[in-house]
């Protein structure tokens, strides 16, 4: 039985997304043929590292030298560029696959609407992961998942590409981008955030950020490692976890004295912590209590905030 060559790939635009994908096909064994991108210079730099690789100055070429081309460009040009593409004049797919596929995670595949009313497949392939920019991507982004929306040959060409990469595929129906990428954010941004507030408040004690920062890496490091082994209520630490009223209502009546937002994140992620502990063996009457502490904080907060604006 004979088997339909690998896809021929391209890349429209050059930057830490592209770089990771683009050598990690072309090192899995796919011919990555073309790159283009608003500075040559760098569609040369990264070309210079694939075989048989060539850099183009403008995006029709790329699409003219690949099966699967992969828009990896700002939200805001997605659309954009595809309109200025015209895949019914790019030559026969060698793979019997002609496709337009975009790397975000928040937008939508119908920006390439364009393509499709030429007879091209559409697709999203957004990689769940941070990238550094380092060459070192190719291995590190091994384990993760990579979101697909696409159907048919399309979802099955793109789910061996995440495969090839080490990646898990992750399916997502059409028109649910945005709150996927949204929510994405607690996992990466938003923990950043924690942090952040963290070493503020550390701050206020006289901790130097680099001495906080030393101190909560590693617990956050075994936070992540405990989820990943025991799942997420298992993993949950710290008074809510034991049932501790007290401790809560007195650190919401400290924060609260601190002014700013501090009580109400707090409270608001303490909410969190509450249904995760629900979820497992905790007191019930004790997370009933603190889940009425917190109520009863953030409606204090509110109250503050709405006398602070009648006020003015």
């Amino acid at each position: 039985m004979s088997h339909s060559p690998l896809p021929r790939l391209g890349f429209i635009g050059a930057g830490r997304l592209a770089r990771c994908l683009a050598l990690g096909f072309s090192h899995a064994g796919y011919p990555v043929t073309a790159i283009a991108s608003r500075t040559q210079a760098s569609a040369r730099q990264l070309a210079s590292q694939i075989d048989h690789c060539a850099a183009y100055e403008h995006p029709q070429q790329v699409v003219d030298a690949a099966d699967v081309t992969f828009l990896a460009v700002p939200d805001d040009s997605i659309g954009t560029t595809a309109n200025t593409l015209r895949l019914d004049c790019a030559g026969t797919p060698e793979a019997g696959l002609r496709a337009l596929v975009h790397c975000s995670g928040a937008s939508p595949v119908e920006l390439l609407s364009p393509a499709r009313t030429q007879g091209a497949s559409i697709g999203g392939f957004h990689p769940l992961y941070l990238f550094s920019g380092d060459r070192a991507d190719t291995e590190r982004i091994r384990g993760c998942s990579v979101t697909i929306e696409a159907d048919g040959a399309l979802k099955d060409t793109l789910s061996a590409l995440a495969t090839a990469l080490g990646c898990h595929p992750l399916s997502i129906p059409a028109g649910g981008r945005m709150l996927y990428h949204g929510a994405a954010h607690y996992a990466a941004s938003f923990a950043l955030c924690s942090l952040a507030e963290c070493v503020a408040l550390w701050r206020t004690l006289g901790f130097a950020e680099d001495d906080a920062l030393r101190a909560l890496l590693p617990m956050l490091a075994g936070t992540i490692e405990t989820a990943r082994d025991k799942g997420l209520p298992n993993a949950l630490a710290g008074p809510v976890s034991r049932g501790d009223t007290s401790v809560v209502r007195k650190q919401l009546g400290l924060l609260e004295g601190l002014g700013g937002d501090h009580a109400t994140l707090y409270g608001l992620l303490t909410r969190r912590a509450v249904e995760l502990a629900r979820r497992r063996s905790a007191p019930p009457a004790a997370i009933e209590a603190i889940a009425e502490a917190v109520e009863e904080s953030l409606e204090r907060s509110v109250n503050h905030v709405m006398a602070g604006t009648s006020v003015k």
